[in-house]
């Protein structure tokens, strides 16, 4: 067996091509199969079966595939409430088949029709997850409806075996959130994966700062059911965030100057801390990284440690002559687009008639080259001119938007693995995605950390 030093290195050699080359070079890996493909996805002994929740086109599947063959996942749910034509299921199902695929609200999906598995994974909306009332029935719990959080702690607390470990996206702000309870969401979170019995650690990762090409910042979440050898590895906290954690490797970090490392307890019921956590506004904080073992928070304020290669927007883009018209603004559309993104201080009038004063900075125009690129967002769908969505400067002077296979590579997705639905719709699922890199590279620690840690 390779050494995880030696497998590391390779990958990291990997994900710092230009993530244009990467994106090609791994694109046949998740071929195109025949529509409503029904291949059966087989485990062996060794792998590691894996559901993954609002799997949107598939981000968590691509980085833990990946990180390696070993990751076989068995079971997976995508399901948007908002819209007739089911986008992301349907690609989904192009890529990967539709064995063990779910589009059904998971709201309504029996516990019972989950095969057992060893990883959970999904990006979970980021909602208000106040609990709204204590029912025997649920385990204790019942938040308000349609909170998706609450389906992830509902299939934990049901499964006849609980998976041995979980691994969860969200957006940065969940630390922070709500503004009149800063932290809450996330206790709440926290507490919840400690009475289902796991410990849980947690950083916020930039993809931008270590070397991948978008400037995304996120929140991931590795929790080990508490039978599990990592956990009873878990002899030192500060030392688990800081060097030994699977986050920790897979993403060095160093601690910021004269940073402590915060200690404190979350007590109460679910339905207590939802009403009661942090009132003060000032008693709890959760830095960008921590862990949490028997309610016991350990966090503390760390920064990126990264030497590699960098790559930017320029390195990724497709040449010139590739890029459909429809994709350049035109002359007549390039004041609205400069007005947009410039700064802006002027008088406005609200419906009810009320005059305001409105003000913003201005924005790159055009996007930096040189530098990673900004943050994707659903918005950057459609060709009207925008504040939001990405503009480059082309070699022969021409002004134009970001196509469908630029924002994949951004994520670090395969060539084209949207392909089959309308260029906007391919814009806000890359809105919507994340950035598959960091999901392999935490994949491969994870991975090593099962085999090696007894």
């Amino acid at each position: 067996m390779k050494k995880y030093t030696d497998i590391a290195k390779e990958t990291a050699s990997q994900i710092c091509e230009p993530i244009a080359e990467y994106c090609r070079m791994t694109r046949p890996l998740f071929q195109q199969l025949p529509l409503f493909s029904n291949e059966v996805v087989e485990s062996k002994c060794g792998d590691i079966k894996v559901v993954e929740l609002f799997a949107g086109v598939g981000g968590f599947r691509i980085g833990l595939e990946r990180a390696s063959k070993r990751y076989k996942t068995v079971w997976n749910n995508q399901w948007e409430p908002s819209t007739k034509k089911q986008d992301a299921s349907i690609i989904y199902c192009k890529r990967f088949g539709t064995a063990g695929h779910c589009n059904e609200d998971i709201a309504t999906v029996s516990t019972e029709t989950i095969p057992l598995h060893d990883l959970l994974v999904g990006g979970f909306p980021c909602q208000d997850y106040s609990v709204a009332t204590t029912l025997k029935h649920s385990g204790g719990i019942e938040g308000k409806k349609g909170i998706l959080w609450w389906q992830i702690y509902r299939i934990i607390f049901e499964s006849n075996k609980k998976p041995s470990y979980l691994f969860f996206e969200n957006v940065d702000r969940l630390l922070k959130s709500p503004a009149s309870q800063r932290g809450r969401d996330f206790a709440i979170i926290l507490a919840s994966l400690c009475d289902l019995g796991y410990i849980a650690e947690w950083r916020v990762i930039n993809a931008a700062d270590y070397g991948m090409p978008q400037r995304r910042k996120r929140t991931y979440i590795i929790a080990y059911k508490k039978d599990t050898a990592i956990a009873h590895h878990m002899k030192n906290p500060k030392d688990w965030i800081i060097h030994k954690g699977t986050i920790a490797t897979a993403f060095p970090v160093l601690v910021k100057e004269n940073a402590p490392t915060n200690f404190f307890s979350i007590d109460g019921t679910l339905d207590e801390i939802s009403a009661n956590f942090n009132t003060s506004h000032t008693k709890f904080e959760f830095e960008n990284a921590g862990i949490i073992i028997n309610r016991q928070v350990s966090t503390i304020s760390t920064i990126p440690h990264y030497e590699g290669k960098r790559i930017v927007l320029g390195q990724l883009l497709q040449a010139e002559s590739e890029i459909p018209e429809s994709f350049f603004i035109t002359e007549e559309d390039l004041p609205k687009w400069k007005y947009l993104k410039g700064s802006k201080q002027e008088t406005r009038k609200s419906v009810n008639g009320y005059e305001y004063k409105y003000s913003e900075g201005n924005m790159a125009f055009p996007d930096a080259l040189d530098k990673p690129s900004r943050t994707i967002i659903t918005g950057e769908r459609g060709n009207g001119p925008s504040r939001f969505k990405h503009v480059v400067l082309t070699e022969s002077g021409r002004y134009r938007r970001l196509t469908p296979m630029e924002l994949e590579r951004l994520n670090m997705f395969p060539d084209q693995h949207t392909e089959g639905v309308t260029d906007s719709r391919r814009a806000f699922l890359m809105g919507n995605a994340l950035v598959t890199g960091i999901i392999e590279k935490i994949g491969i620690v994870l991975l090593h950390n099962i085999d090696t840690i007894k």
